[in-house]
């Protein structure tokens, strides 16, 4: 008696997994990739932030030149921090939820928090470079981290 039981276990939890896979497979064919995978772009570059410190170097520029460059350094340093936790903690979220809809951005705007007076451009790699076989190539150095050294531009 107890096998036949432990059969009858065996069965639902199969069914219940091939009920959860047309689940998530219907949720994914109605939804196409472009949401699940923005959500997950953007999740993985707000997990990033503490590499990239734009939000706090973005927060330390406007503190300074709208409330004195003596704040920038306590009051714009810890409202960079608190934006850079958030940002971070959103991406996480994201992460996790990414195969959920809505691919709406939660809590954050959807964009990179650059200074006011920095634009990444295309990375100094030959792969963007018409001049590649030449060995170098024009564009930032390493973008990812702010770095604002371009190879032609000086």
């Amino acid at each position: 008696m107890i096998s036949l039981s432990a059969t009858k276990v065996l069965i639902m939890m199969r069914i219940s997994k091939s009920i959860l896979l047309a689940g998530v497979a219907a949720v994914v064919l109605a939804t196409g990739c472009a949401g699940p995978e923005q959500k997950l772009g953007r999740g993985m570059r707000n997990v990033t932030e503490f590499a990239r410190l734009g939000e706090m170097r973005h927060s330390m520029e406007q503190t300074a030149l709208w409330e004195g460059p003596e704040q920038s350094y306590t009051t714009g340093f810890i409202r960079g921090f608190n934006q850079s936790v958030k940002r971070t903690a959103v991406g996480v979220y994201e992460i996790v939820t990414f195969p959920i809809p809505s691919y709406d951005p939660v809590g954050v705007k959807d964009e990179v928090i650059y200074p006011e007076n920095y634009t990444p451009s295309l990375v100094s790699d030959s792969t963007y470079a018409a001049d590649s076989d030449v060995g170098f190539s024009g564009g930032d150095m390493l973008p990812i981290v702010g770095s604002r050294f371009r190879v032609f531009d000086y």
